[in-house]
């Protein structure tokens, strides 16, 4: 089983093992993410997440070596410089949208053998916020899941959906071939020049010059819009450059 990143040791929950498990709410997760300059992001989330955070697409997974293309995923950027994310401020998210990836934490579904398909509910237990004296209870007396652990694995099994349609939405554009390499330079109010490299965006020309029908399909199918979401959210780069500044001033 993988970790993905924010996870310390990820192990899968039991009804038997960890029926007294309690989960304290009031500890903040912000600090899990102090070291990320970007999160993934679902495409559901593009609406929220462009008013705020530019969105790019990178390279994931191990490169092909049957001569496709490797695959993609969506970022939200939280900071133009690695280790930095501009969005936490004394122990706090000032972003008025928080992505998934970060809301689920300490859970997480994940698949106890990568070569099978069944997923389980799983949670960090290197996450102070679990005991067996305080928070909310996980199990009740008979064994069952509690109300406050249906509402986790709810909104786990929402966000598995929206990542498997992520995933084939990414696909879709890299099939089409609407992607390309870019990079973003800034010169910070101190004179500090930035060169942002590694991300992908949408290849203006290429979907231009897309055939008809193919965007007609686009935009039937809502990936049009979605583009549409991340070209804009391209122009929070230079709002991230300011913050760069107004952080280090």
């Amino acid at each position: 089983m993988s970790t993905p990143p924010l996870y310390g040791n990820l192990v899968p929950l039991d009804r038997e093992a960890h029926k007294k498990l309690r989960l304290k709410t009031d500890l903040s997760t912000v600090e899990r993410v102090v070291g990320q300059n970007s999160l993934f992001l679902a495409a559901v989330e593009f609406a929220e997440a462009c008013k705020e955070y530019p969105i790019v697409f990178v390279r994931v997974g191990e490169t092909p070596t049957d001569g496709s293309k490797q695959a993609v995923a969506p970022l939200a950027v939280l900071g133009l410089k690695p280790a930095t994310n501009l969005f936490i401020k004394d122990g706090k998210w000032t972003g008025n949208y928080v992505p998934a990836f970060l809301r689920r934490y300490p859970f997480a579904m994940a698949r106890l053998d990568q070569n099978e398909e069944q997923i389980a509910l799983c949670f960090d237990s290197e996450w102070p916020g679990f005991s067996e004296t305080e928070g909310n209870s996980l199990f009740a007396e008979d064994g069952q899941p509690t109300e406050f652990l249906l509402n986790a694995k709810n909104f786990l099994e929402s966000f598995e959906q929206e990542s498997e349609r992520t995933r084939a939405i990414c696909a879709h554009l890299v099939e089409l071939d609407l992607l390309r390499d870019m990079r973003f330079e800034a010169t910070l109010g101190n004179g500090e020049k930035l060169d942002v490299e590694g991300f992908m965006a949408v290849d203006e020309q290429k979907l231009a010059e897309l055939a008809d029908d193919k965007v007609v399909q686009l935009h039937r199918n809502g990936l049009l819009a979605l583009l549409e979401m991340h070209r804009v959210s391209m122009g929070n780069m230079s709002r991230l450059a300011v913050q760069h500044t107004s952080a280090a001033a």
